[in-house]
């Protein structure tokens, strides 16, 4: 066989190992395979080609942690399989029988690794990636293939065990640094953690289908120049659909981020970024949170706070108030520009009761600028249905029968000062102090 054609592995044709019974035990076999015929670092001007181990369509049950601690290195699939697990656990196991299909289907890895209460949080890692030393692991990729994470567990809630998002399961945890890594045309369900990567160096996420997580995209320790682009995602109640902590030069655009994450994103200590060109879409106050954050750009984003329709999560919610804001701001010189806010809610459900929702809240530091922004609030009657899709999509194209919602557009708190304030409200729908804040407001009719 050449040496470029043995860098291409198909996990069925591996000759250790049962892919079907542990899927984990035989990617880590192919591994130490390239491990040990790419030795050296430096031959006619390369030395480690890596490889690409092909996952053909079907379910492949993992059982051991795969570890990657090697760079170009490329586990690809036929299909990111994804299919609504929460609808099926929903539904009267009775009904089963008549669905065309129970599980999430395409290049499938099931992720079957026991988790105790104590462990951290890799051990419950399907693939577990870091390496010491130097150079940083780089060019590790995912594409087209689902990670599944079975079931969820009881809590000390009386929620259904399936519909509580916890099982100490992560997808992908690159726990070390990393450079140019790409996630892109993935599946994740069921999951307690989707992807959790630490100190991000031109990251990739792209394209992928994250939904029914306890949380779905997680970039922590530090990171710059990465982005989260085209992706579906919908996280938990108590989880993040996008967070990302100590990031520089972060790119969110043209995501579809629907609920129900107890937030659609959250940034913490992030800089010089950007959230544009986004439709979110939520059940929960404080859908996107720029937390101690300075010189980000949000922009020309859909967001949309509606109710929560489906009967088996009417109970829960993130513990937030509608005085908090849909977006809340603390940092300096952040812009929040030409965004479409939509207010579609029961005014019978507002917390605390009586209080005027607020849509976009400064709440700390200064010298953000706030402008163009549009608000359309209406309040509707609640309603709830044992359909999914029927509910959503119906509160979703329900825009004819409601009446005005009384909002405040913007509201700037005592410890935010400097601010500019431009034709995001009318003066009765902006609170600020125009001793320490620059306001202009939006024309009003008959005024």
């Amino acid at each position: 066989m050449s040496p470029v054609r043995a860098n291409y592995y198909d996990v069925t044709r591996w000759p250790i190992g049962d892919p079907a019974d542990d899927v984990g035990a035989v990617l880590n076999s192919i591994i130490d395979d390239i491990k040990s015929r790419q030795t050296a670092t430096d031959v006619n001007d390369g030395g480690k080609p890596g490889a690409v181990i092909y996952l053909p369509p079907g379910d492949y049950r993992l059982r051991t942690q795969v570890r990657i601690d090697i760079s170009f290195l490329r586990i690809e699939g036929s299909g990111h399989g994804f299919t609504s697990s929460s609808i099926r656990f929903n539904v009267p196991e009775s009904e089963w029988t008549g669905l065309h299909e129970l599980w999430p289907g395409g290049s499938r890895i099931l992720v079957d690794i026991p988790v105790g209460e104590d462990d951290d949080e890799s051990a419950g890692a399907a693939f577990y990636v870091e390496r010491e030393g130097s150079p940083r692991l780089s060019s590790v990729e995912f594409s087209n293939f689902c990670i599944d994470g079975l079931h969820f567990d009881p809590d000390a809630s009386d929620l259904h065990p399936e519909n509580t998002y916890v099982n100490g399961k992560t997808g992908i945890l690159v726990a070390g640094p990393n450079d140019s890594f790409r996630v892109t045309s993935m599946g994740f369900v069921y999951l307690e953690h989707a992807l959790t990567v630490y100190d991000a160096d031109a990251l990739s996420i792209h394209d992928n289908f994250l939904a029914e997580c306890g949380n779905c995209i997680e970039l922590r320790g530090w990171g710059q120049a990465s982005k989260v682009t085209d992706n579906l995602i919908g996280a938990g109640f108590r989880g993040y659909s996008i967070y990302a902590e100590n990031h520089g030069g972060l790119l969110i655009a043209a995501n579809n981020v629907f609920p129900r994450g107890a937030s659609s994103i959250h940034l913490r200590g992030v800089s010089r970024s950007s959230i544009t060109g986004n439709r979110l879409h939520s059940f929960y106050p404080a859908m996107v949170v720029l937390e101690d954050s300075s010189e980000n750009l949000v922009g020309s984003n859909h967001v949309l706070r509606d109710h929560e329709p489906w009967i088996p999560f009417l109970r829960v919610d993130n513990g937030r108030e509608d005085v908090d804001g849909l977006l809340r701001v603390s940092g300096r010189h952040n812009s929040v520009i030409g965004n479409h806010f939509s207010e579609v809610v029961d005014s019978a459900g507002i917390r605390p009761p009586g209080a005027t929702p607020v849509i976009i809240r400064l709440t700390g530091g200064s010298d953000n600028y706030v402008c163009a922004n549009h608000v359309a609030a209406l309040d509707v009657r609640g309603m709830s249905s044992g359909s999914a899709f029927a509910a959503q999509v119906e509160a979703l194209l329900g825009t004819g029968a409601a009446d005005d919602l009384a909002v405040t557009t913007v509201l700037v708190d005592p410890e935010s000062v400097r601010n500019t304030i431009l034709d995001s409200g009318t003066e009765a729908q902006v609170v600020v102090d125009t001793a320490v804040n620059a306001f202009r407001a939006t024309p009003a009719i008959g005024r």
